[in-house]
C-alpha cells in the first residue's frame, strides 16, 4: 500500500486485495455491507476460522480508504510483534487502523496494554479501528480485563466459511478473476477429489495454472489427475 497517506513500516507491502475480488458467501452479506461502507466510523471486530478471508478483507478495507484519499494502516500482529509495542504509538492519527490476528498478543501484557491504550486514544482522534481474531471476543482470554471489556463493546461479526453448496461458484469466480480457463467439469472434479475448502482449492488452482503453462496444455481432468 504505497500511498502518501500511509505510514511507512518495515512490514509494509503493496496489497492488491479489493472488495470487488472477494467472493461473498450470502451468509456474510451483513458483514460485507458494514465493512464496505466507508461512511460508517464505528470500530468493529471480525472473527472466524483461519483462511476464512479476514486478512484479505482488512487489506481490502485499507486499499479502499487509500483510494478514497484517506490514511490507513494494516498491522498483522503475527509479523509485527518482533518490532515491539512502540509501533502502536501515535498511529491513532490515521483515519483507519486494521489490526489483524489479535490472538497473537494473548497473555503478552505489554501488547495488551498497548492495544488498550490505542483504543482509548482513538476515541479522541476519531480513528476507526477494525480488529480480527480467530475467536470471538469472549473466548480470547486476555490477561488484561479492561481490554476484553472494551472489545466486547464493539460490533462483532463472524466471517463464515463459504458454504459447501457455493464452493463451485466461488471456485469459478476466482478462476475468472485470475484469467484461468477452468471448465465446469474440471471444477466439479476438483470439488470431488480435493479438500473442500476454498484455501486449498485456490492453492490447487494456482498450481494447475502454472503446470498448464509449463506443459502448454489446457486444464483438463487428466491434467488435474497428474497434479492430485
Amino acid at each position: 500500500m504505497n500511498n502518501p497517506k500511509q505510514l511507512t513500516f518495515p512490514w509494509n507491502k503493496t496489497y492488491k486485495s479489493s472488495f470487488e475480488n472477494f467472493y461473498v458467501d450470502p451468509s456474510n452479506n451483513e458483514l460485507i455491507s458494514v465493512i464496505t461502507d466507508l461512511s460508517l466510523l464505528d470500530d468493529i471486530f471480525i472473527y472466524g476460522n483461519k483462511n476464512a478471508g479476514k486478512t484479505y478483507l482488512l487489506q481490502s478495507l485499507c486499499n479502499a480508504y487509500s483510494s478514497a484519499g484517506k490514511s490507513s494502516l494494516y498491522i498483522p500482529f503475527e509479523d509485527v510483534i518482533k518490532y515491539g509495542v512502540g509501533i502502536l504509538d501515535s498511529i491513532e492519527t490515521m483515519d483507519l487502523v486494521c489490526l489483524d490476528g489479535l490472538e497473537n498478543i494473548i497473555a503478552d501484557s505489554e501488547w495488551e496494554k498497548g492495544v488498550f491504550n490505542l483504543i482509548n486514544n482513538s476515541l479522541h482522534s476519531k480513528c476507526k479501528l477494525v480488529f480480527s481474531a480467530s475467536l470471538e471476543t469472549g473466548s480470547l482470554g486476555f490477561s488484561l480485563p479492561d481490554l476484553e471489556s472494551r472489545l466486547r463493546k464493539l460490533n462483532s461479526y463472524e466471517l463464515l466459511p463459504i458454504h459447501q453448496d457455493n464452493l463451485l461458484e466461488a471456485l469459478k469466480f476466482i478462476a475468472k478473476l485470475r484469467s484461468i480457463d477452468l471448465g465446469d467439469k474440471e471444477a466439479q472434479y476438483l470439488l470431488t477429489y480435493a479438500k473442500r475448502n476454498i484455501s486449498d482449492l485456490v492453492g490447487i488452482l494456482e498450481s494447475l495454472d502454472q503446470l498448464s503453462m509449463e506443459m502448454k496444455r489446457r486444464i483438463t481432468i487428466p491434467l488435474i489427475k497428474e497434479l492430485l
